[in-house]
């Protein structure tokens, strides 16, 4: 059982990084495109999923960061809210 695990949580990080590589925006994506990204985790599964993690994944927040269609980014306060302001 012991050595299963190690080879458990390898696979289920890798997973992990594909799946996030795969929805995220391509210019979204810091340090390197997409595929070299994909090609990292695949081939180099624990160093290429650390690696996208700390150096690739898109960061929330980052200034031009986009918003999605369809939806307009939220008041940041109550201040910010007109909706509650008029209901003062």
């Amino acid at each position: 059982m012991r050595s299963v695990l190690p080879v458990l949580l390898a696979l289920g990080l890798t997973v992990y990084c594909v799946v996030s590589i795969a929805q995220a925006d391509a210019g979204e994506v810091r340090a390197l495109p997409r595929w070299g990204w994909l090609l990292a985790v695949l081939f180099l599964p624990l160093l290429g999923a650390a690696a996208y993690l700390l150096a690739g994944r898109p960061v929330a927040g980052v200034p031009g960061r986009r918003t999605p269609p369809g939806r307009r980014p939220g008041p940041k306060g109550p201040d910010d809210d007109e909706d509650f302001l008029r209901g003062i």
